[in-house]
């Protein structure tokens, strides 16, 4: 069966997010969204209850435990106000990004 293989991007028409981060682990994911609650000024409860996930889940999440959902792990970074971008590994552009 033939590979697929995407075209490739230009670098110059990739813009990449002010502040974007390269997570390469679930401690690095929960740390980034602690964060971005505290920069909120939220409480973890406040914030569970903004997000309609609960506290328990949302202190795993910033924990970096397992046994998160994405449909509920997508819940709490639209509430932050956080998006997901997926990217290969070999990506040039991944190259000049902080990891967490």
């Amino acid at each position: 069966m033939p590979s697929f293989q995407r075209p490739q991007t230009p670098a110059h028409e990739v813009a990449i997010p002010r502040g974007a981060e390269v997570i390469v682990s679930l401690q690095g994911l929960g740390a980034l969204i602690r964060s971005m609650r505290k920069a909120q000024h939220l409480r973890i409860d406040d914030t569970a209850a903004l997000c309609g996930v609960s506290l328990d889940l949302l202190f795993r999440l910033e924990k970096g435990q397992g046994g998160v959902g994405s449909d509920k792990l997508l819940t709490v970074l639209d509430g932050l106000g956080l998006a997901m971008i997926i990217a290969p590994k070999q990506d040039s552009l991944m190259a000049g990004l902080p990891q967490a």
